[in-house]
């Protein structure tokens, strides 16, 4: 795929991170370099290679020099404890280990007890290097001898992404070339990609969601692609701005962080005229309050998971006047269902789990069969997510399958719940989970970040609650707290939360 972008685009801008710019035509060159230099340390087909990274120039070029020979990438959550990550290392069995400067001590420790001269560091977005091991210049091939490609079969294994683990152990998901490909079909087409487009990617690359649905549809068309290793708004209003960056993804937690930050109103931004979001719900004032803050930006609700190459779902731009709470109807290459426990579809409007069939889908959980086996029991995967459906096929999410609350016998939706906490002038960022309680099995139990200096007590929020929801769905508890804990992709980890209260 790149090396097609670089015959049709040779001399048009691929990437720009920090000082560092490269065509098309440098970005395929140091594709081969790496796929060569790769071969040259004993690295061939089916051998797993790891990165921990942040987001870098060189991060792209690791991935496409690694598909080039048909090894396979794992990329690794650069917040993860040495505990998790060694876990990862010894799961997916990785040959080979790319670092950071950022992740060096880590990643090291991780590592520890494997083969040293494996591990290569690479350069991140400031062009810092890590010291002590050997480097991204040692990695690379030579220039200028040939192309690095070995036949690899669509069906071969591309990467292995591990989940998120909101819920568990990380399960690594196998995606295939065909199947990656396939999504980016489905991406281009409902996401509106074109090579005239100024993609700012700031999420981690390590996640699919920035790597298979944003920057790879992006190098497939032939746009531009800007690239940064920190979405803080500081950072991310002014190189919106400066690039005159037209696309960009980001879940609702940086969406927020953005309209708070006072540098939003004194940059001009005029140029944003697509905004995709996901990993997490876009609480409706906040969804209303983009669209007024940058008129005539259009915004697409991507909804899916890794196991999907992600998306799965979208809500496009035209639709969300009329259901801002959906995630819209399945791309064009998936196939979805609601469905009850006995794999019937449920009827409009009643509760059932989301379930899909799509050639994006991953082949399974890495050494995993019983896993497997489940997630595609009834011959569809299953997302685990709970949803409505309308007569027209607008599916709309609930929950989580697990993180619904049984609060004294009836179903309590935590979306709900946080939807009505949202409302509320001083709240920032809330999360609802079930917590337990010898009355009600579990009480509806609202942890929230309030705005900055604006006063919130417990008694008015579960007062402003009253005035909008049911009874039984009130919180019985309000905890007030200075941030929630989330994955590097957004994803609010209720999981820890629930390990805190």
């Amino acid at each position: 795929m790149l090396r097609r972008s670089a015959r049709r685009h040779k001399d048009r801008t691929a990437i720009i991170c920090g000082e560092t710019t490269w065509s098309y035509a440098e970005l395929d060159a140091m594709a081969d370099r790496v796929g060569k230099g790769l071969r040259a340390r004993g690295i061939g087909k089916g051998d797993r290679v790891a990165i921990i990274a942040r987001n870098s120039h060189a991060f792209v070029a690791i991935r496409f020099g690694v598909a080039r020979i048909g090894a396979v990438l794992v990329p690794i959550n650069f917040m993860l404890s040495v505990e998790d990550t060694r876990y990862i290392l010894d799961h997916s069995g990785a040959a080979l280990l790319l670092l950071d400067a950022t992740t060096l001590r880590v990643g090291l420790e991780a590592w520890d007890g494997r083969p040293s001269d494996a591990v290569y560091g690479l350069p991140g977005e400031s062009a810092a290097v890590p010291e002590g091991i050997a480097s991204w210049e040692a990695l690379l091939g030579p220039a200028g001898a040939g192309e690095a490609e070995d036949p690899v079969d669509a069906e071969d294994l591309l990467q292995i992404i591990y989940t998120s683990g909101t819920e568990s152990r990380p399960k690594g998901a196998m995606l295939t070339h065909s199947a990656v490909l396939w999504q980016y079909q489905s991406v281009v087409i409902d996401g509106e990609w074109d090579r005239e487009t100024v993609a700012l990617h700031a999420l981690p690359l390590y996640h699919c969601a920035q790597l298979d649905a944003m920057i790879g549809p992006g190098l497939q068309v032939g746009c531009r692609n800007v690239i940064t290793a920190v979405p803080s708004p500081d950072n991310l209003i002014p190189l919106l701005a400066a690039h005159k960056v037209t696309s960009f993804f980001a879940p609702p937690t940086v969406w927020i962080a953005l309209l708070r930050s006072p540098l939003f109103d004194s940059h001009d931004l005029s140029n944003l005229a697509k905004a995709y979001y996901g990993a997490s719900i876009m609480p409706g004032e906040v969804l209303r309050e983009i669209r007024t803050r940058i008129p005539g930006l259009r915004l697409w609700n991507m909804y899916g998971q890794t196991e999907i190459a992600p998306v799965a779902c979208c809500l496009f731009p035209e639709e969300h006047d009329a259901r801002p709470s959906s995630c819209g109807r399945p791309v064009l290459h998936v196939s979805t269902r609601v469905v009850d426990d006995d794999m019937n579809d449920v009827a409009p409007g009643e509760v059932g789990e989301v379930v899909h069939r799509s050639p994006h889908l991953m082949t399974g959980y890495w050494r995993d069969e019983e896993r497997t086996a489940a997630a595609f029991a009834g011959g569809w995967f299953h997302s685990g997510d709970l949803a409505t459906v309308d007569a027209e096929g607008y599916i709309t999410i609930v929950d989580r399958k697990k993180d619904m609350i049984k609060s004294g016998g009836e179903n309590v939706s935590s979306r709900e719940v946080e939807e009505a906490i949202y409302l509320h002038p001083a709240v920032a960022e809330t999360a609802v989970i079930g917590t337990p309680d010898p009355v009600w099995v579990e009480a509806v139990t609202a942890i929230v970040v309030p705005r900055d200096g604006q006063p919130l007590c417990p008694d008015e929020l579960i007062a402003h609650c009253k005035t909008r929801l049911s009874g039984f769905k009130v919180p019985k508890r309000v905890v007030l707290v200075d941030g929630l804990p989330r994955n590097a992709s957004g994803k609010i980890l209720k999981r820890e939360l629930r390990e805190l209260i």
